[in-house]
């Protein structure tokens, strides 16, 4: 990947929203251009590989978010209904309560698919081991606790896509209300 230099990260923010809005193949340069107030000349500057670089950039950053947001949140002081609560209100906070789709999810659709799927995979997973951990440290058999961890993510990810389809934010909500409680158990 290259380097992260402070100006080209300072695009991220509006790739981001662009590619989770529109997923890969609804983003074009041109779209690009006129979100970030560069010319196409200017992108190739900061993203040498285009929009696969754009992507790749974004992607460093979800990942350390993904890391900041759920994964630490679940590490520190408490018992797993604590932590998970912890986590489930980060995750609440960083979707705006159910209002904005899910990056991965977008980038999971159309044709660049194959091209992130690991990187993807990756962060899933991570994000799934460290639920697994917590639920396990609490007494769970680590066969339920991976199944959990799945389960819990499918709760996310489904709330979101849920929430955005029927116009009704509190259905993410809910889930994220009720998601620690139901892992726990």
């Amino acid at each position: 990947m290259a380097k992260q230099t402070p100006a080209k990260q300072s695009y991220v923010p509006t790739l981001l929203d662009l590619f989770r809005q529109n997923g890969y193949d609804g983003v074009s340069l041109s779209k690009i251009s006129e979100a970030t107030g560069l010319g196409k000349a200017s992108l190739y500057h900061h993203f040498p590989g285009g929009k696969d670089d754009m992507v790749e950039t974004v992607l460093a950053t979800l990942d350390q978010w993904l890391q900041e947001t759920a994964v630490d949140a679940l590490d520190g002081e408490g018992d797993a209904l604590a932590r998970l609560g912890r986590m489930g209100d980060r995750i609440r906070d960083a979707y705006s309560h159910g209002e904005k789709p899910c990056m991965l999810a977008s980038l999971m659709l159309g044709s660049a698919k194959d091209d992130f799927q690991p990187q993807v995979q990756a962060m899933l997973e991570r994000w799934m081991g460290a639920i697994a951990a917590v639920l396990t440290q609490g007494g769970m058999a680590e066969s339920l606790a991976q199944e959990r961890s799945e389960e819990a993510l499918i709760a996310i990810q489904g709330a979101l896509i849920m929430a955005r389809a029927m116009g009704d934010a509190a259905i993410f909500e809910r889930t994220m209300q009720r998601l620690p409680e139901q892992l726990c158990r």
